[in-house]
């Protein structure tokens, strides 16, 4: 586990450093390097959100099927667990949402 969060954090640290080359690439183009980083803040936020769900998903899943195992009369329940982190990412997309409306 301790590999695996190593090796996301320096794919986290290289998306970082190409998004802000990006960034500058278009600011070139297009005269200002606020729209390239607010492209990057909207993907950041996407991303970022759908991996803390995906976090949090794995364990609420993997502990909601050994209670399905048990109970399955649990079934709506567990199954309300498993939504509930959605919401992250919906308020990711709304956030991405708005500032790709301040980019054009």
């Amino acid at each position: 586990m301790k590999k695996f969060v190593s090796v996301l954090a320096l794919v986290a640290l290289f998306a970082l450093f190409a998004g802000v080359g990006f960034a500058q690439e278009a600011a070139a183009a297009t005269g200002g390097i606020g729209i390239g980083l607010l492209g990057i803040g909207a993907g950041l936020a996407i991303g970022l959100a759908a991996i803390g769900v995906g976090i949090a998903q794995a364990s609420i899943g993997s502990a909601g099927a050994g209670t399905l195992a048990e109970r399955p009369e649990a079934f709506g329940q567990i199954l309300i667990y498993l939504v509930i982190p959605e919401t992250i990412i919906i308020f990711g997309f709304v956030i991405a949402f708005f500032l790709y409306g301040k980019i054009g």
